[in-house]
């Protein structure tokens, strides 16, 4: 007798529904895929092949690979840049120094005003950007109550001194500028710290005192280091608009204050030197890049808030 061998079991059919589901995920992700491409990495393409090339407005541009460009914007403006760079960087720790006692009372002394206390430091998006700029330029008017108050504590002689303003006013100075940077991104410390902070739990500050660890122990060994992903998420949320922004330096500062985004949004808008402000736009980025990326792998932590 012979014994024939069973054939093989066939393979269960792949069920159309599991596939589906497995496609799920990825039909999520298209539109915010769609949504970079079109209105980010397109627009960077096209802003690319624009810093590369020559020509005027009238004539017309082409595409000539001409690098010199970057040289030659960075070697004319390079103040600009290091002036972008002090004031973004100046604003973004005055942001912290301001935006951290007030993030830790929000999180654990406001108790039931937390919320109150959150709105308030959201209501400055309530209104334009341009109009909370246009305010400061008010606030900091020569005569006003903040110079004569300034003047009368030699505050004034102090930054004369330093640098930062001149002959005794606020207003088309860097003071001014800098001024007006911490107040618009301000906001953009306190939330992420705020976040961070309200995260931490209250039994590990109760473990310190339970370990005899003083206020200022259990601050510098348990808070602050657990709110870091807060303070590396707000100072860079901080310091990279701060570094491109014009407004303030054209609202509130003087020929002698310009930022680098000012001098982009000239060449854009009114000298029509397109290849140039693209090329700075390029510049301006890859500093940014190479700062960020530098300061992520010093700040000890890849967790953001």
């Amino acid at each position: 007798m012979t014994v024939t061998e069973a054939p093989p079991a066939a393979e269960p059919p792949v069920h159309k529904a599991s596939v589906r589901k497995r496609l799920v995920p990825y039909w999520l992700l298209l539109p915010g895929i769609l949504w970079l491409v079109v209105f980010f990495a397109l627009p960077l393409v096209y802003q690319a092949s624009t810093s590369v090339q020559q020509g005027s407005l009238e004539a017309g541009f082409k595409v000539t690979w001409h690098f010199q460009t970057y040289w030659d914007a960075f070697a004319e403006y390079w103040p600009q840049f290091v002036r972008s760079l002090l004031y973004a960087g100046t604003a973004t720790i005055l942001c912290l120094l301001l935006g951290y006692p007030l993030a830790y009372l929000i999180a654990f002394k406001a108790g039931r005003w937390r919320n109150l206390v959150l709105v308030l430091v959201i209501a400055p998006f309530f209104t334009s950007f341009l109009i909370r700029t246009l305010a400061w330029k008010t606030i900091l008017a020569d005569g006003g109550p903040v110079v004569d108050v300034l003047n009368t504590l030699h505050v004034l002689d102090v930054t004369s001194w330093l640098g930062w303003t001149e002959g005794g006013r606020l207003l088309a100075t860097p003071l001014a500028v800098v001024c007006g940077l911490t107040y618009n991104f301000l906001p953009f410390m306190i939330l992420p710290l705020y976040t961070s902070l309200e995260r931490i739990d209250s039994r590990l500050h109760e473990a310190a005192g339970d370990l005899y660890a003083t206020p200022a122990t259990t601050f510098r060994k348990v808070t602050f280091p657990l709110s870091m992903p807060g303070v590396v998420s707000g100072t860079l949320l901080t310091f990279i608009p701060a570094a491109g922004d014009y407004v303030n330096a054209e609202l509130l500062g003087s020929t002698d204050t310009k930022m680098v985004g000012s001098v982009i949004q000239s060449q854009f808008l009114r000298v029509l030197d397109y290849p140039t402000a693209a090329a700075l736009s390029f510049i301006l980025m890859a500093i940014v890049l190479i700062m960020v990326t530098v300061y992520m792998r010093k700040s000890g932590t890849e967790d953001l808030v």
